[in-house]
């Protein structure tokens, strides 16, 4: 199949997701044209731009986005219309994000900014990533799993529903209750995913203090954790990151096969 080119299958992974632009977390860093063969993967280094000259293929996308694209906190601005979906004001949505959005931007001025994509030019290698329509399009398989969980029922029925979704079931790493009980009621449930990274503390106290009795993240640093249980203001299940990454990243690996196209799948890409 021939034709295809790095702003064909950004837009893919638009139409996948139901989005109607490119987010602040994806890019195309090194445009291509006439791809065949792609080398897939979540994490991707300036050695595996090497491999991927050495495999010969057309294309190298990444699930993460390189530190050179610097307006990635706007992606954040996701949190924000997740939060008021749930009836949370603005203004406490807005300062749920502010340190998560700091410590990003503390990050970036840290990085070398310059590292990966530069290798990728030097090797003239079409390089690009796609996060956000990957994440939206996992968000929206989890939140679909669990569309039928009554409030009444447990935080065990949560886990046997999203243990449906085959990367998840599959997973090295079991889908855990970070924080409650199996035997507690579920409550009201917000899938948090598709907005950057992790909310941690303050986004799903912001939930907590609206309604939401159990949020879903796909990670949770160990410190928030231990803070969330003293509060006790609501339950927190761990989808595990690789594997809620994948409930997105897997099926668009798959859409391209159905395309025309070759994918190696690496880093956690099937």
């Amino acid at each position: 199949m021939s034709g295809i080119s790095t702003d064909d299958i950004m837009q893919w992974s638009l139409d996948l997701a139901g989005l109607t632009e490119v987010p602040a977390d994806s890019a195309i860093y090194v445009p291509g044209h006439d791809i065949r063969r792609v080398l897939f993967g979540i994490d991707v280094g300036p050695a595996d731009l090497l491999l991927a000259r050495q495999l010969g293929v057309d294309l190298v996308i990444a699930h993460h986005p390189a530190d050179a694209l610097q307006r990635f906190p706007r992606i954040f601005e996701r949190h924000v219309a997740l939060m008021r979906s749930e009836g949370i004001p603005e203004e406490e949505a807005r300062g749920a994000i502010q340190e998560l959005t700091e410590r990003w931007q503390d990050r970036l001025h840290s990085a070398n900014y310059d590292h990966v994509v530069s290798v990728a030019k030097l090797l003239r290698m079409p390089f690009m990533n796609i996060h956000n329509p990957l994440d939206e399009y996992g968000r929206q398989r989890m939140t679909k799993a669990v569309a039928a969980i009554q409030p009444h029922d447990p935080l065990s029925a949560v886990l046997a529903a999203l243990n449906t979704i085959d990367e998840i079931r599959t997973a090295p790493t079991a889908v855990e209750i970070a924080v409650g009980s199996p035997e507690s009621p579920a409550g009201r449930i917000k899938v948090v995913h598709g907005a950057g990274t992790n909310g941690g503390y303050p986004v799903a106290t912001a939930y907590f203090r609206h309604g939401v009795r159990t949020v879903i993240y796909i990670h949770l640093a160990t410190e928030a954790k231990w803070k969330l249980r003293q509060d006790a203001m609501g339950q927190v299940i761990v989808v595990g990151h690789l594997a809620g990454d994948l409930t997105g990243i897997q099926p668009f690996a798959n859409l391209l096969r159905e395309r025309g196209l070759e994918v190696t799948g690496f880093s956690g890409v099937q």
